[in-house]
């Protein structure tokens, strides 16, 4: 008897590679008044480099070499930070200033990169879903400029090779004390069988202390599966009468295509002040050429507050 013919099971195709990155760039930076009058937040200086040119840099580290900023009105700083600057590159060049040339030309050399405006500050949702003609039906990761991940981390690498392995979308996920789940999206979860993986089964945005699922905080790292965009058509204004990313990851995450990155390294949040200023010293220290003689200036500044603070303040710390 001849045994029925049969075709051979084919190989599940293999993933596309993500190569675009969206950086959303649109917000009014309000917490920083009056130094973003008339300066972009995200051009505010983080040592020497503007804090947009770490996300940047970021992504082409990991390997993203297309990125669209979603910017808006009176942001043109971005666009002319990331071009050639002819007469200043001139003029450095003439004295022979090879150091602070390269310096100049680096941000334009990182990556082949967009620009769009949102238009409307309709949300994070929103500034994704303006990014779709540009991504097209190609995965895509999304790095908001407030949060900041040291360059010696490797995040963002972990979550393309998370999305690379089970497809769909990954997101950042930090664990945050009890009193900071308001501030964030925060993720319900299960284990993945995998340290440091978990399954994303739903999702909410800031919600109450109370009302929180977990103290799993979305920070602002994304890979998103181009099916996200449907799902953001649909969505209609949440939280503040925006289009929150939330609100569309939470109904990708009920249907099992969400996966998170728990991070435990360090981040910077630099749209706060407080945590600007720590940054700044953070990465201020940790250069070679400043750090040496900032360490022990500091050091010594710190001693000397230490020396002459009321008692009350030397208690409470």
């Amino acid at each position: 008897m001849i045994a029925p013919h049969s075709s051979p099971t084919l190989p599940p195709a293999p993933l596309a590679t993500v190569r675009k990155a969206v950086v959303p760039a649109a917000g009014l930076g309000t917490r920083f008044l009056p130094a973003t009058k008339a300066t972009p937040k995200e051009m505010l200086p983080v040592v020497d480099k503007p804090a947009i040119q770490y996300v940047v840099e970021e992504a082409a580290a990991a390997g993203l070499d297309d990125i669209l900023m979603v910017t808006g009105r009176h942001k043109r700083a971005i666009e002319d930070h990331f071009d050639h600057a002819f007469e200043l590159e001139q003029a450095l060049a003439a004295k022979g200033d090879t150091v602070r040339l390269d310096a100049v030309r680096d941000p334009a050399r990182l990556a082949d990169i967009h620009h769009i405006r949102q238009g409307d500050p309709l949300g994070l949702g929103h500034a994704v879903l303006c990014a779709r003609h540009h991504v097209g039906e190609q995965p895509f990761a999304v790095l908001l400029g407030d949060d900041l991940i040291d360059p010696r981390e490797t995040l963002l690498s972990r979550m393309l090779e998370v999305r690379g392995r089970y497809g769909g979308s990954v997101v950042a996920l930090m664990e945050v004390p009890p009193e900071q789940v308001h501030l964030y999206g925060c993720a319900t979860v299960e284990p993945s069988g995998e340290d440091g993986i978990v399954r994303v089964t739903g999702l909410v945005e800031k919600p109450a202390r109370a009302q929180a699922p977990s103290r799993y905080a979305v920070i602002g790292r994304y890979v998103l599966d181009p099916a996200v965009f449907d799902v953001l058509e649909r969505t209609p204004p949440g939280r503040g009468g925006e289009i929150q990313l939330t609100d569309a990851l939470g109904e990708l995450a009920a249907a099992g295509t969400v996966h998170g990155v728990v991070f435990d390294g360090l981040r910077y949040d630099t749209g706060d002040k407080a945590d600007y200023l720590r940054t700044v010293v953070r990465l201020a220290c940790a250069r070679e050429d400043l750090g040496p003689q900032f360490r022990a200036w500091l050091r010594q500044f710190v001693a000397e507050l230490e020396a002459t603070a009321p008692e009350d303040d030397r208690l409470a710390a």
